[in-house]
């Protein structure tokens, strides 16, 4: 009887700390889009033109999807060779593949490259980058691929949530230049997670 107690306190112990992560990784994506409708909403720092800023009530999210939020496993890739990443106009970034993430998502291995950028702005040493397009680009998200900022973890591995996807700043305004996302960060599946295409455009 005592055994049967233990082991249903210890179910109970474990349900409840899925669903304490589970709340806490809600959070911090409510958060992330707070801190996005902020900026955007502020005419200070809002990147939108006059016209669509006048009438901005917030930017559009998919539903909130833990399925989409993974652990990944992080492969420093050390021997790389910086090279110039292509832009929407004629400015070329140089960065450096700097690892892969490696992660299941439906039920399918996947692999994204990382990227840093080689003279990054000061607070921004320690940034990744990854832009990755997806089979939503187009069809529900922005055309030209989707961002997710990360850092550099001290071992190997790391939590890739899609839900923190973001528009590049050109998809709201073509002043800006954005990186293009490359080829291999190409994926066959529908990351209906993050932010969505801007309806004003």
């Amino acid at each position: 009887m005592m055994r049967q107690l233990l082991f249903c306190g210890l179910l109970f112990f474990n349900f409840g700390l899925i669903a304490q992560s589970s709340e806490n990784a809600i959070q911090e994506v409510q958060d992330f889009q707070n801190e996005l409708n902020e900026h955007f909403t502020n005419s200070e720092t809002s990147i939108l033109l006059p016209e669509d800023l006048e009438n901005f009530t917030g930017l559009q999210f998919y539903p909130i999807n833990l399925d989409f939020r993974v652990n990944a496993e992080f492969v420093r890739t050390p021997n790389e060779v910086p090279f110039l990443m292509p832009t929407t106009t004629d400015r070329l970034p140089e960065y450096i593949k700097y690892g892969e993430l490696h992660f299941l998502l439906e039920d399918n291995l996947m692999v994204l490259n990382v990227y840093q950028n080689l003279h990054p702005k000061e607070g921004y040493e320690d940034y990744l980058f990854l832009p990755f397009t997806d089979l939503t680009s187009g069809a529900g998200s922005y055309g030209g691929g989707r961002y997710i900022d990360l850092f550099i973890p001290e071992g190997n591995e790391m939590i890739l949530d899609f839900n923190k996807a973001y528009n590049p700043y050109c998809a709201y305004n073509a002043a800006y230049s954005c990186p293009i996302p490359p080829e291999e960060n190409d994926l066959k599946i529908r990351i209906e997670a993050g932010v969505r295409h801007f309806k004003n455009k």
